[in-house]
């Protein structure tokens, strides 16, 4: 199994739990881009027995058809061509395999218009008033707002060939999982 985007191991550890539940000792890949990130996740890679990987997720230093499972939790906006990703996933992933990338999404309607302007105007005032930084509370609402609409996602998800593509929103739509299968 492979987290993409990992960061600190999150996700990693919750997919550890669930194959332990299962009683299956799959291998788990954390892979991040960022040194730092998977540096601060070492403690709990180390105890639950997943392998750090630090590589760009747009040449994923694996073999073709190796992977059961890619998910990647609130990362994948952040890549810097979302195509190339997604042929990555697919090239790494064995027939049958599966991905899972859950991600922020806007939503529209009146509430996507109020949210918009409380992520936008809001949320970056309160976090730098909070933390004394503002860098990150205004990337998060730019990165968000840059990445593909949910039937955007699902179109470049099937021109790779994903099949049984799908999204399910979560919270009013501020979030949602993308699925799709290799067939």
């Amino acid at each position: 199994m492979l987290d993409l985007c990992a960061g600190t191991g999150d996700m990693s550890v919750a997919m550890r739990t669930v194959a332990s539940r299962q009683n299956s000792n799959a291998a788990i890949l954390a892979l991040d881009f960022s040194h730092q990130m998977l540096q601060h996740g070492l403690t709990k890679f180390n105890a639950k027995k997943i392998q750090p990987l630090e590589a760009d997720a747009l040449h994923l230093p694996l073999a073709d058809n190796s992977v059961d499972l890619v998910v990647s939790s609130f990362g994948f906006r952040n890549l810097a061509n979302y195509d190339g990703g997604l042929r990555e996933i697919f090239r790494v992933l064995k027939p049958q395999g599966e991905v899972g990338i859950l991600d922020f999404s806007e939503p529209g309607g009146w509430l996507g218009k109020l949210y918009g302007f409380y992520f936008r105007n809001v949320l970056p005032r309160i976090g730098t008033m909070i933390s004394g930084v503002r860098g990150p509370y205004e990337y998060l609402p730019a990165s968000v707002h840059k990445f593909s609409a949910p039937q955007e996602m699902i179109k470049r998800m099937e021109s790779v060939g994903f099949s049984d593509v799908g999204w399910t929103p979560y919270t009013f739509a501020i979030a949602g999982l993308y699925r799709g299968k290799k067939v």
